[in-house]
């Protein structure tokens, strides 16, 4: 049985819903306080009984952000550990995680937490930990179980996984952010990207 909302969190997940809307559409010097509170719908005061300052709730952003796409890519690498068709299963992971990354709100706020690494250095590191880094964590402990159940040959399981996560993510990836492209690319180029990656991984670490 579901708890129903409270007022307090019902308001905390419109301010935070309102302030990325606002930080990806104005940046983080550009956007204010009021600007949030008129798209919530609430007062600045009631902002700042969620979050201390405009940095708070930008941080808030990031990692609501950033977690909400990795625990659904964290779920479908755990399934892994079951698989009984490595290639199809690596490949529909494969698909799933560059669909969520490549999602254009993603991409806006990885290139806006880039652009104020200066200003916030930690936000790099949790964006990081969260994201991409965490993804490979979890592949490593699953390439790791594979290697001991014979199915992968990865004698050093976080290389292998750094490696998957990137033959996947590079180019796409690279070419949104230096490019300026938000818009997220067609299924199928996007299923070509991650096809490739995952049939030139299993050519290395395939048992």
């Amino acid at each position: 049985m579901n708890t129903p909302e409270t007022r307090s969190a019902r308001k905390h997940r419109a301010i935070l819903s309102a302030a990325t809307a606002v930080f990806l559409r104005e940046g983080f010097a550009g956007t204010t306080m009021d600007q949030v509170a008129a798209l919530a719908e609430v007062s600045k005061l009631t902002i700042y009984r969620h979050f201390s300052d405009k940095s708070a709730l930008f941080t808030a952003v990031v990692v609501s952000t950033v977690d909400e796409a990795s625990d659904l890519v964290q779920q479908e690498i755990l399934a892994l550990d079951r698989t009984g068709d490595l290639a199809a299963d690596l490949r529909a992971l494969a698909r799933h995680q560059l669909d969520r990354v490549m999602q254009p709100h993603l991409l806006r706020l990885r290139r806006l937490v880039i652009a104020e690494t200066a200003r916030f250095p930690e936000l790099g590191r949790i964006f990081y930990d969260r994201g991409p880094g965490r993804t490979i964590v979890t592949l490593a402990s699953i390439f790791d179980n594979l290697s001991g159940d014979g199915v992968l040959r990865a004698e050093d399981p976080h290389l292998a996984a750094t490696q998957f996560n990137w033959l996947l993510m590079a180019e796409p990836l690279n070419r949104a952010m230096l490019l300026g492209i938000d818009e997220t690319p067609a299924t199928a180029e996007l299923d070509r990207y991650a096809d490739d990656a995952v049939r030139t991984f299993l050519a290395v670490y395939r048992s």
